[in-house]
């Protein structure tokens, strides 16, 4: 029974139906602040309709959210109207509601695999405001702050059946993880074999360790036409298992709609078992490659899409299949099916090998990139996969091994992939673009792809572990330092590869007729569809308008380049959105802050900058501080005071400025003495430079005018803590990959970044002169994952063009880059744009490649 003090009793019960009578049109509204405890997915049946008519506009999609009041806990429906919410990580567990509006709905209508029975009323939430947290904040006002354990409150209207949670609103038995359907979800799907249920005739375990039918026999006899349901004992061996594949679909009302394969062998051959439906909940997660089970009442049918082949169909009913995994040393030697064959291959082979070629490698993790979604055709509503970069290293090259590791259905292993750990992976397939020339390769992910690493037990369970090339790596890792791996262990951060072809014609054809340039506002609009963690590439034609060097967490000392002549042409009438006007991904309901970084689009004609300097580093900015770290000088906005000064000269001096010839205003770089015991004089010897500028007055008339205004730096998106990389910590591993996981939070500055610099690039799109904003990483230390580049200039339009400075050569400092600016002045570029949704308001948006465009 709810408290008195309960938010849901009090609010709630004001508008509760009488039995079998619809709900009423109003809502309930709840002001208090309630804190989501969880949210689950499913996918919507046939009838689901009923209750959600319009659910097909908002995808197949049903979300469950669970909320507490600090009192109780309460179940609902999430309207499908508010899935982009969950869509995009706003609603979230944890996340703090305000305003919540929920409406009853008739307990005719519950489904029957409903945990409600007639007496229960159930709820839909309908409206809400999410309470925005920046990404570095905690979350006082969430769960954190109630003081209880969220799972130990009672359940409003105590009417909920024991037993597991199953789905409110579709003939469904089990819940979807929210970013992928590769992965299970929930505590059904147990790590143990089921408890035998008691059988009609006594099982003989004598019996069981002779087969009665072997592979070959079963073959030989469906092939000739006996289709006998019946059949006997069949024990083998799991040679290799794949991931969970989900059939749900909106117009079947399959309770469980999943199946897995495994191929088996015995002495005499192999062959494919499918799992079906709730078998794959009772057994998946228990299964093994190098388990012998025995199988007993399935079915044989013909492989699908396989000529002259069969497959074994185990399933719960008609007939139901029994399933035992029987110890080696319980079968008779002649009957023991072979062990598993692995085809290890290392890092100096890999690179030799054709596309195509499936191997198994072992390797010590260097690099775990952040969890990332693509959707699986490409198309807006599709399936998204979830992966991740794994970069292993082994010794016998100094290239290592690339994995792009798709999800597998072993959702606790990929939560253990810390650096430093020892992994292994099965069965991938390699990829070599037909563009790459130097030997560039990665791995990815075939159906039957199994990950094991260290810390969770797997590697002494597994018949690899005698392996030759397993035991030569062992010895290579023997011989390695902590300290010297953990120097070049990273966590996290944009990652691109492999690195893109050089040539925009090569670059071109790999696209393979995917969408061509997009125009600003189509780009907009397509930043605005993303879903969280969702990774997608756009082209744009556009020209470089500003170039800005920051250093994380010293934004105010930025140093920037500015092509005043480029803003200006913009005419004025141009059908871009309104000035400095920023991404808006909040629903009407949702109430939220800024957070770290949104994709700016603004005019350039009514952008602040258009009164700046072509050489605003040096005419809007005063060198004020030294930056010991890097030997620079740290360039400094004027304050409000120096403005006023500088606005009062006398007539005088603007005479002689209007009359000074027009010169290019050099760019200095000083450095102090190594020693550093120079820095009182270096610092005095500033105050020359500033005087010389005020006297020498190099300038014209216009750049003194835009000088006498003295703006402050122009605002430049901040970088998000998501995208430069971490150090690798191997006391807050945990820690680190908690907030680096799907649905995770990216607290700034706990964790040390392996880079602390970044430069953002601001594009006029050639269409339609809409502005975007996009980071640039040139110099990111993700990018030492990838192999060496071909050697070149380090002049921007190189840099652009391969995407990072060149290995061979020292890159030139920041203060030369933001020198060498001018070079992109009046330049029309195919830029490269790669985008990923970090939750709530936050797009990355990260320039990875330019091309300059000729006549």
């Amino acid at each position: 029974m709810a408290a008195a003090g309960c938010v849901f009793h009090r609010i709630l019960t004001r508008t509760k139906a009488g039995p079998h009578q619809p709900s009423s049109s109003s809502p309930a509204v709840c002001r208090e602040s309630l804190h989501v405890v969880d949210l689950q997915r499913y996918t919507r049946d046939q009838g689901s309709s009923v209750y959600f008519p319009q659910a097909v506009l908002h995808g197949e999609d049903l979300y469950d959210v669970t909320v507490t009041d600090g009192d109780c806990r309460l179940r609902a429906t999430l309207d499908p109207g508010l899935n982009r919410l969950v869509e995009r990580n706003i609603l979230r567990p944890g996340a703090t509601l305000r305003n919540s509006a929920f409406t009853t709905t008739m307990a005719a209508q519950l489904p029957q695999s409903s945990e409600a029975d007639g007496n229960t009323d159930n709820y839909r939430l309908v409206s809400v405001e999410v309470k925005d947290q920046a990404a570095h904040e905690e979350d006082e006002d969430g769960l954190s702050g109630l003081g209880v354990d969220p799972d130990s409150l009672a359940w409003f209207g105590s009417s909920l059946l024991a037993g597991p949670l199953i789905p409110l609103r579709a003939n469904r038995n089990t819940f979807l993880p929210l970013w992928n359907n590769v992965d299970y979800s929930g505590a059904v799907w147990g790590e143990t074999p089921p408890t035998e249920e008691e059988e009609e005739e006594e099982y003989d375990e004598e019996k069981a360790q002779c087969p009665a039918v072997t592979v070959r026999e079963l073959r030989e006899s469906f092939l000739s036409g006996q289709r006998v349901v019946n059949r006997g004992l069949v024990i083998v061996r799991i040679i290799n298992k794949s991931h969970l594949m989900y059939y749900g679909k909106t117009g079947r009302n399959s309770e469980c709609p999943y199946k897995a394969l495994l191929e088996v062998c015995d002495r005499t051959g192999s062959v494919c078992v499918v799992l079906w439906n709730s078998v794959c909940v009772s057994w998946y997660c228990s299964m093994r490659p190098g388990d012998i089970i025995s199988l007993s009442r399935y079915r044989v049918k013909p492989r699908y899409q396989a000529e002259h082949d069969i497959e074994i169909s185990v399933n719960s009913r008609n007939p139901t299949t029994r399933i035992c995994i029987v110890p080696e040393s319980s079968v008779f030697p002649e009957c023991v099916p072979p062990a598993p064959k692995y085809n290890f291959y290392i890092s100096a082979e890999l690179s030799d090998r054709p596309p195509g070629t499936v191997c198994d490698v072992i390797g010590l993790l260097t690099f775990s990139g952040r969890p990332e979604r693509i959707r699986s055709n490409g198309c807006i509503g599709s399936e998204f996969l979830e992966y991740r970069w794994l970069r292993l290293e082994d010794g016998t090259s100094d290239q290592p091994i690339m994995v792009k590791l798709f999800s597998t259905s072993q959702p606790d292993t990929h939560c253990k992939l810390h650096p430093l750990s020892v992994v292994v992976c099965t069965r991938l397939k390699l990829i070599r673009s037909a563009s790459q020339t130097d030997g560039c390769f990665y791995l990815t992910n075939t159906t039957y792809t199994q990950v094991y690493c260290t810390g969770l037990g797997h590697h002494g369970k597994m018949p690899y572990r005698e392996l030759r090339p397993v035991k030569h790596f062992l010895q290579w890792l023997r011989s390695q330092h902590d300290d010297l791996v953990m120097r070049r262990a990273l966590v996290g951060g944009f990652f691109s590869y492999p690195p893109p072809p050089i040539s925009l014609e090569t670059y071109m054809k790999e696209r393979k007729g995917q969408p061509g340039f997009l125009r600003g506002a189509e780009l907009k609009r397509e930043l605005q569809r993303l879903c969280y963690r969702e990774r997608r590439t756009f082209c744009i034609q556009a020209a470089i308008t500003m170039v800005t060097y920051c250093q994380k967490g010293e934004e105010d000392r930025s140093l920037f380049w500015n092509d005043r002549a480029s803003s200006l042409s913009a005419s004025p009438s141009s059908a871009s959105p309104s000035p400095s006007s920023h991404l808006s991904f909040l629903p009407p309901l949702h109430s939220s802050t800024a957070h770290a970084f949104h994709p700016t689009f603004s005019s350039p004609s009514s952008s602040s900058l258009s009164s700046s300097s072509p050489f605003s580093a040096v005419s809007h900015l005063t060198p004020r501080r030294l930056d010991h770290k890097t030997g620079l000088v740290a360039l400094h906005d004027l304050g409000a005071a120096q403005a006023d000064d500088v606005t009062g000269m006398s007539l005088k001096r603007k005479q002689l400025l209007a009359e000074t010839p027009r010169k290019r205003l050099p760019y200095i770089t000083l450095k102090p003495e190594q020693n550093n015991k120079t820095v009182i004089l270096f610092e005095a010897s500033m105050e020359f430079i500033e005087k010389n500028d005020d006297e020498d007055g190099e300038s014209t008339e216009e750049d003194a005018s835009s000088f006498l205004t003295a703006p402050a730096i122009p605002t430049a998106p901040l970088v998000a803590p998501e995208t430069l990389p971490m150090r690798y910590c191997h006391v807050q591993r945990e820690e680190q990959a908690a907030a680096m996981a799907m649905g995770g939070r990216m607290p700034a500055g706990k964790f040390d970044s392996a880079s602390e610099s970044y430069y953002t690039l601001r594009l006029r799109a050639l269409s339609d002169s809409v502005m975007v904003d996009a980071f640039f990483l040139p110099h990111s230390s993700s990018s030492s994952l990838s192999p060496p580049l071909l050697p070149h200039s380090n002049c921007w339009s190189s840099i652009l063009r391969h995407g990072a400075f060149s290995s061979h050569t020292p890159p030139p400092s920041p203060a030369d880059l933001i020198a060498m600016a001018s070079q992109l002045a009046n330049q029309r570029m195919v830029c490269i744009l790669e985008a990923c949704h970090l939750g709530g308001t936050r797009t990355e948006l990260v320039l990875i490649q330019a091309f300059q465009l000729t006549d």
